[in-house]
């Protein structure tokens, strides 16, 4: 890795980490379902950019699968998927709430 990959990274794990900190300080104070789904994203997209770290500094490995005939390794693309789908849930509930006011 390069220095700037590094302190890239660097950047990537401090916000991520305040991020995390904060949705779980929020977690344990509502307990209001679309806020719930924002915190299981912010949760998830920290883990996503733990298990990157780990991967490019080979302490894990990815295993591929087939997918459309393209190799894709599958925690990676759940890792990626994840925190949006609950972003879109969040979004969802949310609009449901407020459409019953």
């Amino acid at each position: 890795m390069t220095e700037t990959e590094i302190i890239f990274f660097i950047i990537k794990l401090f916000l991520g980490g305040v991020i995390a900190f904060l949705a779980i300080m929020l977690w344990s104070r509502t307990r209001d379902f679309s806020w719930m789904f924002l915190v299981f994203a912010a949760v998830t997209g920290y883990s996503s950019i733990v298990f990157d770290l780990l991967l490019r500094l080979g302490f894990v490995t990815a295993r591929e699968i087939s997918i459309l005939g393209n190799e894709i390794p599958l925690v990676q693309l759940v890792l990626a998927i994840v925190p949006g789908l609950f972003v879109i849930m969040a979004f969802i509930l949310m609009l449901i709430k407020t459409g019953r006011k």
